[in-house]
């Protein structure tokens, strides 16, 4: 992993050279970040258990015995980060500027290696401004836990960056938010598992329309969310011989979410929270997906019925060299509208009726230096599926214990 910090760093630093143009001005950031964890059983995770959700339920081997209760635990660095910060010279009557940020953590099952994170370009006309290029999604938007596992609230928070083309206007202390989203790392699942193709296909982009007041250390906002996926453009179907014939169908899910939040920020005080009416954010690595509710018996092609979810989360820290902080995290599935043909559905945590997560933390923060220790309680609830509704059922629940330090330096 050493080479590709050192190629990094030598790219931002080779760019940050150029500071001497007067046009221009850089600033080359970044952290070295180290993450030691432990579980006390298996979970939903990805990055090798860095991202941590929510445990998994129930495997018993032939004895009986449940193979995921099973404790493990690592310690890694993939979130070390660099980043560079370019204002640029004016456009017209904006200003410019960009950003370019890459971390450490790879795709799906490779590690240590180069990833982007941020990279994009705006354009600020002091009332209204306009970003291009990929960034956080704004779902996950200015209000996020201040925690330090690395999941940063999911499956309760949203938590996604994305491509975008992204305008705010300004009116007095109310700020406009109105974004096309598309996707590129966090992918929406389908048919066959996570893909681009759901949102390739369907030559719609994501749509965020919010607003938000910030006035005297407070911001709360709310925002509306539609996605619009092609599920799949063909089907095999068997014919009265047996034979397997292929048909071009025109599939189409579209979905609503919709999402409050609010911060307040002082020299001692975070509080903050958010709340979520979702369908069919799992691109945002969130729980939900959709099922079939109708199926044409010559052709194969189906109707959809997206999972609904309603996700709430809490956030309290004080202080400010020593922060002590919790965190609290509910997460209900609501089923679906529509009644399901089959027990197939397309999501994440399909199966899980309810997640229930606590949290307590203690930082010690110094110029360029954060020290943390955090303990997490997560219970989920496992169940059959009532195909009538989209509900689980019969639920029974599995919990986790897991315990994070981390060192990071800032520069």
């Amino acid at each position: 992993m050493k080479k590709y910090i050192l190629l990094s760093v030598g790219v931002l630093m080779v760019l940050g050279s150029f500071a001497q143009n007067k046009n221009f001005t850089y600033k080359f950031y970044g952290q070295i970040r180290t993450d030691l964890y432990y579980n006390s059983r298996a979970n939903e995770e990805t990055v090798d258990g860095l991202f941590y959700m929510y445990p998994k339920d129930i495997k018993e081997d032939a004895d009986g015995k449940d193979l995921n209760a099973t404790a493990n635990g690592s310690f890694y660095t993939l979130y070390t980060r660099a980043g560079l910060d370019v204002t640029g010279p004016m456009l017209g009557k904006a200003k410019t500027s960009a950003k370019i940020e890459v971390d450490f953590r790879g795709s799906g099952t490779s590690y240590s290696m180069i990833r982007l994170r941020h990279a994009y370009l705006s354009l600020d006309w002091k009332k209204s401004g306009l970003l291009l290029g990929q960034a956080w999604h704004p779902l996950y938007g200015d209000v996020a836990p201040q925690i330090l596992n690395l999941a940063t609230g999911a499956p309760f928070q949203p938590f996604s960056r994305a491509p975008q083309i992204r305008y705010q206007y300004k009116v007095s202390d109310v700020r406009l938010t109105a974004a096309a989203i598309w996707q590129s790392q966090y992918l929406s699942a389908g048919p066959v598992g996570k893909s681009q193709n759901y949102i390739k296909n369907s030559c719609v982009p994501e749509f965020y329309v919010g607003a938000d007041y910030k006035k005297n250390g407070w911001l709360i906002g709310a925002g509306v969310e539609l996605l619009s996926l092609k599920p799949r453009t063909e089907s095999v179907m068997k014919d009265a011989n047996g034979n397997d014939n292929t048909y071009k169908v025109d599939e189409r899910i579209t979905t609503l979410s919709y999402e409050v939040h609010l911060k307040y920020t002082d020299k001692d005080w975070f509080v903050a929270a958010k709340s979520l009416l979702s369908s069919n954010l799992t691109h945002t690595s969130m729980l939900g997906g959709y099922g079939i509710k109708e199926v044409d018996q010559r052709t194969g092609e189906q109707e959809y019925t997206p999972i609904r979810n309603s996700s709430t989360w809490v956030n309290v820290v004080y202080g400010q060299k020593w922060k002590p902080g919790v965190f609290l995290g509910y997460i209900k599935n609501l089923g679906t509208k529509d009644a399901l043909v089959s027990k197939s559905l397309y999501g994440t945590g399909t199966d899980v009726d309810q997640v229930v997560t606590g949290g307590a933390e203690l930082t010690y923060n110094l110029p360029h230096w954060k020290f943390g220790l955090e303990y997490t309680l997560c219970s989920a609830w496992y169940g059959d599926l009532n195909v009538s509704n989209g509900k689980i059922t019969d639920t029974h629940s599995v919990r986790n214990n897991r315990v994070v330090a981390t060192a990071i330096f800032m520069f």
